[in-house]
């Protein structure tokens, strides 16, 4: 919940927990809050370090000695901005300012800090700390022959292509990016769904979301890479010899990430925001670069993609069908009808696995703030951060999560809706049930396409999850009735349940919708897309 409401509201939160064991609890949501970039702050208590009563906090119960651990810190470290141990109480304001302002800066992240009940007892003389001098980092601009550079590259390019994944958190750089796009005509932009929106999907220049793959990176002449962890993946795709590469980020070494590289020319450690508009603002009011693009040459270029990007947009649309009988239905067809019945400035909680660019290409979110994905690898990130996002916007925005049936169970739903009920926080869930844990077949078949697991059965690699548990009536029963719990597995099982849902939501009571994938029993909804994309 604490993620969530930090990356939509932008403000941290904390959260406590209980010693070294309340610390592993934690497990899979310190990694997705580091890789989603959501600044929380986690205080713990540690076991007291005397025993015979020596300070007021001193050893009292038997658990006191078992949870007594070497360096409770080395437990979350590796995944936090910062991380420490408050040693007394007359400087735990100047500790707490310190996490926090390095939980805000940019690439923000999570902040943990640690206390013996000792420190924690200890009386003090109150105080007060001026938090003015506590604030993140301030924007990191370009340097000035460094934006001359790129921008006449970006001018000069055939086939300019700009790759982002996190910069649609400050949403300014949405709007600065969208400028820059429709200033270098020509230019196309691949979202690599880092956690946020970062660049609209209904205009001509968006290639949509995909995971560093698509045939625009081997044939880019320039390419920027911008706030992103993942540009391409280079044993399925990769840029072309010769192609310039200027990497600008918030973080551009990953000093988290042991092997990291691409063939960037040069990299910038800057604000993404900032440098955009630095981007379009000298080649906007440069002379020579500006008169550049009343050439023919690039009118054809902006002409040529808006065709492309009608043609991408009823591909898409060609995906959104029933069954040839029409009975059942796909994921494309879910979303499609989804979108039909949700307010359009819905925010989504996505977790969809293998199926996200399905989802992604049916929704083309185009609204900054309204597409929030995991960003890590920890699965069941979406339940409690659905709940988050909802509390930040209140009753005033439609809160949606679509997730797989594996992130669903991950998400520990006996606690995600029984909370909901608890504090009045309706949100609708849809579950995409394809029957099975799909993504390490993916992952199988991306080194084994042929091999002798490829042409075994889900069931075979322990994958299946037949027969399905009852999603919607588990969530209902940690919610103590206080939910609307459906099943659809036809065509016309889906438009009265999705409609009923939206309804029930809208009326302040949550949802959750278990959609069987191709047919009542559900089934791997893969195909090559899903696999490499």
């Amino acid at each position: 919940m604490a993620d969530g409401y930090a990356r939509l509201s932008g403000k941290p939160q904390c959260v406590i927990v209980h010693v070294d064991v309340g610390t592993q609890g934690l497990g899979a949501a310190v990694h997705n809050a580091s890789c989603g970039r959501a600044p929380v702050l986690i205080f713990a208590g540690l076991s007291p370090y005397t025993c015979d009563g020596e300070y007021r906090g001193s050893r009292t119960e038997y658990i006191h000695w078992i949870q007594d651990v070497p360096d409770q810190k080395q437990i979350l470290s590796q995944y936090c901005r910062y991380s420490a141990e408050i040693k007394g109480g007359r400087n735990v304001k100047q500790m707490v300012g310190r996490a926090l302002q390095l939980a805000t800066s940019a690439p923000a992240g999570p902040a943990y800090l640690v206390g013996p009940r000792e420190v924690m007892e200890e009386d003090i003389e109150p105080y007060e700390l001026e938090q003015a001098y506590w604030g993140p980092l301030g924007n990191v601009a370009l340097p000035e022959e460094t934006v001359q550079e790129i921008a006449e590259a970006l001018v000069g390019a055939k086939e300019p292509l700009l790759i982002t994944g996190y910069c649609g958190r400050n949403h300014e750089a949405v709007g600065h990016l969208v400028k820059l796009a429709e200033t270098v005509k020509g230019l196309r932009v691949l979202d690599t769904g880092g956690s946020d929106m970062c660049f609209p999907q209904d205009h001509r220049a968006s290639l949509g979301l995909r995971y560093g793959i698509h045939e625009r990176i081997s044939t880019a002449d320039v390419i920027i890479v911008a706030d992103c962890d993942v540009p391409w993946i280079p044993t399925q795709c990769k840029p072309a010899t010769g192609t310039r590469i200027f990497h600008i980020d918030s973080d551009p070494l990953k000093q988290q990430m042991p092997v990291f590289y691409i063939p960037a020319e040069a990299r910038y450690k800057v604000t993404t925001s900032t440098a955009f508009r630095q981007l379009h603002t000298y080649i906007s009011s440069s002379p020579v670069l500006s008169q550049t693009f009343s050439e023919p040459t690039y009118q054809s270029r902006w002409d040529a993609l808006e065709k492309e990007h009608a043609d991408r947009v009823s591909t898409i649309g060609s995906l959104a069908q029933p069954s040839q009988d029409g009975t059942t239905f796909n994921v494309s067809y879910l979303i499609s009808r989804l979108k039909h019945y949700i307010p359009s400035d819905t925010i989504f909680a996505i977790e969809a696995a293998t199926l996200t660019a399905f989802v992604a290409d049916q929704l083309l979110p185009s609204m900054p703030g309204t597409w929030f994905n995991c960003g890590g690898g920890g699965l069941g990130w979406s339940g409690g951060a659905a709940l988050g996002i909802k509390l930040a916007v209140g009753e005033k925005r439609f809160v949606c999560a679509i997730v797989g049936d594996g992130t669903f169970l991950f998400s520990v739903p006996g606690s995600v809706y029984w909370i909901s009920q608890r504090y009045n926080l309706p949100v609708l869930t849809i579950v995409l049930n394809n029957q099975g844990w799909n993504a390490p077949k993916r992952s199988l078949l991306l080194v084994h396409p042929e091999g002798e697991g490829s042409k075994a059965s889900n069931e075979d690699l322990h994958l299946s999850f037949a027969p399905s548990p009852d999603y919607a009536g588990l969530a209902k029963c940690a919610a103590g009735g206080n939910l609307w719990a459906g099943t659809a597995g036809t065509v016309d099982e889906l438009e009265q349940k999705m409609q009923e849902a939206v309804e029930s939501v809208k009326g302040g009571v949550g949802a959750v919708l278990d959609a069987h994938l191709d047919g009542p029993q559900g089934k791997y909804g893969g195909g090559k897309s899903v696999t490499v994309g």
